[in-house]
């Protein structure tokens, strides 16, 4: 009977231990929902709007959600890793470098070509809102102006005349081009000037290629893979040639920043 009165005080011991976090939350979020502001915007005296602090915080909670989206689509980051993944493939070295190399490599170098918008965007808008100078209005505007004079100056006024007449845009004007325009405009010329770069990156492996092939073809090695003995001398020559370093660098010269 001790024994039994004893499991279950020890019983009831467990319950309460797992039943406390239970009921401090359900005490708690009352109280958190009562300290909340409420989803409000409100107009001052000059007339400009402002926003409460859970709205603020929603709209910081879904820019960042697609921060990863509009770094692919407003930086230079397409160009440099379809680049990266063309020459691996012109290289036939399968899956090395990894893509998590390619990708790590990509980034760095979207970071160095876009350092003079990043600090602009920085320097003006970014300083002058945190030191409150600037409305978060204000601040967004300001900070999207060397990011779009930077997709213009990439973008080929033939794809923006395309976009703008698809938007049914008749006087289109770079200073006033519309986002919803600008983004699929410069994203299309950056895929034709990656496909470009990889076509003439192509070219010299494709050569090696066709040597290997015709040599063992002379030799009557037909039943020996080409791709098996041209790999090592295409990678030969791009060691010797110091191919990475030409590389980044006609991708970082390829942005006229």
């Amino acid at each position: 009977m001790l024994v039994s009165r004893a499991g279950s005080g020890r019983g009831l011991k467990k319950v309460a231990r797992a039943l406390l976090p239970l009921i401090l939350m359900a005490t708690a979020t009352p109280l958190l929902a009562q300290g909340l502001p409420a989803v409000s915007v409100t107009t001052d005296a000059s007339g400009a709007s402002e926003y409460s602090l859970t709205l603020q915080i929603l709209v910081l909670m879904t820019v960042l959600t697609l921060l990863p989206s509009l770094l692919i689509m407003m930086t230079s980051f397409v160009r440099i890793i379809i680049v990266m993944s063309l020459l691996r493939q012109a290289l036939g070295t399968g899956q090395t470098p990894p893509n998590t190399v390619l990708v790590g490599i990509s980034l760095f170098l979207t970071l160095f070509v876009m350092s003079p918008v990043f600090e602009s965007v920085y320097n003006n808008a970014m300083v002058p809102y945190l030191n409150e100078e600037l409305s978060a209005e204000s601040a967004i505007e300001v900070a999207s102006s060397p990011v779009r004079q930077f997709m213009i100056s990439q973008t080929r006024e033939t794809d923006l005349s395309v976009f703008a007449s698809i938007a049914e845009i008749e006087e289109l004007d770079e200073e006033s081009v519309p986002i919803n325009v600008l983004i699929p405009a410069f994203m299309t010329s950056e895929l034709k000037t990656a496909f470009t770069i990889g076509f003439l990156i192509y070219i010299p492996f494709v050569i090696i290629d066709l040597v290997v092939a015709s040599i063992l073809m002379s030799m009557g090695m037909m039943m020996l893979s080409p791709m098996m003995i041209s790999m090592p001398f295409k990678l030969m020559f791009f060691v010797l040639a110091d191919g990475w370093t030409l590389i980044m660098q006609s991708l970082t010269a390829s942005f006229s920043i």
